[in-house]
């Protein structure tokens, strides 16, 4: 059930829920998100706080998670917003208008270090457009 959760949260995160993926694309990100949850030690709790949008005592490892599972899912490299595949996998869900948008208020973000980084990455775009 752990799991479950926090593969729900792993999607949220590069909403891979709602693109049309192949089952391959879908089990590539479920073992990445599985190898980044098993890295990083995140909590139930944390999981289900992450993907509902709630911010507020976000610890290390949820910032670090984050930044595995983004890396994982080629959005994030080397610590650096990859801006080609936010476009591509973003664009056929909002449009590439509401994308550009989105990126020139977020894509700037750079954290203290790269999983805190990915973390304000990842909450920018989540309250830039929650349907994301």
């Amino acid at each position: 059930m752990k799991f479950l959760i926090v593969l729900v949260a792993c999607v949220a995160l590069v909403v891979a829920d709602q693109l049309p993926l192949t089952a391959e694309q879908r089990a590539k990100l479920r073992e990445g998100g599985k190898e980044c949850i098993e890295k990083e030690g995140i909590t139930k709790e944390q999981a289900q706080a992450l993907r509902g949008g709630n911010f507020d005592n976000v610890d290390g490892k949820v910032k670090c998670f984050a930044s595995c599972f983004l890396e994982k899912a080629n959005l994030v490299v080397d610590g650096q917003i990859n801006t080609d595949e936010i476009q591509t996998k973003l664009s056929p869900l909002v449009g590439a208008d509401r994308v550009k948008e989105i990126q020139a208020k977020c894509d700037s973000i750079k954290g203290t270090d790269n999983c805190d980084t990915a973390f304000q990455l990842y909450q920018c775009y989540y309250k830039n457009n929650a349907e994301l």
